[in-house]
């Protein structure tokens, strides 16, 4: 029996750990408003997981810094999501139309 090289088999799957951490993650919701000038969007969501919030068709408003991604979603799109909380509330870091 061929010996088995314990160091690879380690490495190997901690290279996708990132990829499944950022999958976790991940929100699905619907855009319910977006306000632009105010730098907020609402969306009805499932639960978040990274914000300890379990609830399934919950409606939150979300703090958005970025201008670009205020203006690439409109009300009604289903979108995918990455939270984080900061001192000014909920904070959407990433944001992309769900395919």
């Amino acid at each position: 029996m061929k010996p088995t090289n314990l160091a690879s088999a380690v490495f190997v799957p901690s290279l996708f750990a990132p990829l499944a951490a950022s999958a976790q993650a991940m929100a699905k919701g619907a855009v319910k408003k977006v306000d632009v000038a105010g730098a907020k969007i609402t969306m009805t969501s499932g639960p978040i997981k990274n914000l300890d919030m379990e609830d399934d068709n919950m409606t939150t408003v979300f703090r958005v810094e970025d201008p670009a991604m205020r203006k690439q979603v409109k009300p009604g799109d289903k979108v995918q999501f990455e939270t984080e909380k900061a001192s000014a509330g909920f904070t959407i870091a990433k944001l992309q139309r769900a395919k």
